[in-house]
């Protein structure tokens, strides 16, 4: 009679080891399980801040850290083009707006918006796209919208101005010019044609190349490019003479145009309320209509896109940045496709 041969205690201790091990391991892979979806249930979602808080002069020149629970007028800058990463574009505006109402500025610490304008205009997409966020701002969180022009409001300016509900503008404020502009377009045919140059494009779809600046343009050519001007024209003088109701509209399209004009003769026309007035003046008036006790503690303050410095060095054109110094005539810029402007070429 045979027995089976017996295990070792070297094989037996092993066996052991490793029934341990691969438990243990099944211990921590279910706790690992366990913690993994309690966090992913329990844990908010953190809203990170695209912007920096900034404390500003009050009316009476006051600059301090109060608490949290201090009414705020925040204070936005629209400085340089509408639509240029160095001035002012929609989703800078639209971090400004969401960031407004959370970090330092939440609970509705916001009380009143002053938009303080030096800007020649700019893209119709920002323009219309800022316009649009202030009017929604205002009518979710219904609070009052002033603003103060301290240099130019110009075209794209003017468009956004038209959401506040009052105008001041500084003694050496430039204001108007209400039109649409694109362009220029340029035609080298002639040129190409002298020197025995060719140009060959590749387009699917009627009228696809209009206005193509390397062959000789057709009898009423960009005509649906004058017509989406016209529209977005009227709409401009539209919205703007809405909301400067003594602001002419017949006198707008026939007499005034896209001119320019001093803050008196800009509050005589219709085209803001107070003229030689200043930041101070336009702020005092806010508080009033956002009905914040000015004898009482409050903040203005801004907000700043992060890294703002970052990104001027990156898109700087600086010979200090670039290593090099341009003496070129930028052809490119020539044939470019423009684009609609509310700003003054």
């Amino acid at each position: 009679m045979s027995y089976p041969p017996r295990e070792s205690i070297i094989g037996s201790a092993i066996r052991a080891f490793l029934r341990m091990f691969f438990g243990l391991m099944g211990v921590f892979i279910a706790l690992f399980v366990i913690v993994w979806l309690y966090a992913t249930v329990t844990t908010p979602i953190i809203i990170e801040e695209k912007t920096t808080f900034n404390i500003l002069n009050d009316a009476e020149g006051k600059r301090e850290v109060l608490p949290s629970t201090t009414p705020v007028i925040l204070e936005i800058n629209l400085h340089g083009k509408i639509g240029d990463v160095r001035g002012t574009d929609a989703q800078m505006f639209r971090n400004i707006l969401n960031d407004s109402r959370t970090g330092h500025l939440a609970g509705n610490r916001v009380k009143g918006i002053l938009l303080n304008f030096n800007t020649p205009g700019g893209t119709v997409v920002d323009s219309e796209a800022i316009y649009e966020m202030i009017n929604d701002y205002k009518a979710l969180y219904h609070v009052p919208v002033y603003a103060f022009v301290e240099g130019l409001c110009a075209s794209g300016g003017m468009y956004i101005a038209a959401a506040s509900d009052k105008i001041f503008a500084g003694p050496a404020s430039i204001i108007g010019s209400i039109g649409v502009v694109i362009g220029p377009f340029f035609n080298v045919y002639d040129t190409m044609e002298k020197w025995g140059v060719q140009a060959k494009t590749i387009t699917e779809g009627l009228d696809k190349d209009t206005l193509n600046p390397t062959r000789p343009w057709k009898e009423g050519e960009g005509e649906s490019i004058q017509a989406v001007t016209a529209f977005m024209y009227h709409r401009f003088v539209d919205i703007v003479t809405r909301a400067r109701p003594k602001l002419d509209k017949t006198k707008l399209i026939d007499e005034y145009g896209a001119h320019v004009f001093d803050c008196v003769t800009a509050q005589k026309l219709g085209y803001i309320d107070v003229a030689m007035s200043s930041r101070n003046d336009a702020l005092r008036e806010l508080l009033i209509a956002a009905k914040v006790d000015s004898t009482k503690s409050y903040q203005v303050v801004s907000l700043s896109p992060k890294n703002a410095w970052l990104n001027e060095f990156i898109t700087s054109e600086s010979p200090l940045f670039s290593g090099k110094i341009k003496h070129t005539i930028e052809s490119d810029k020539i044939l470019e496709q423009p684009c609609f402007l509310y700003c003054p070429q």
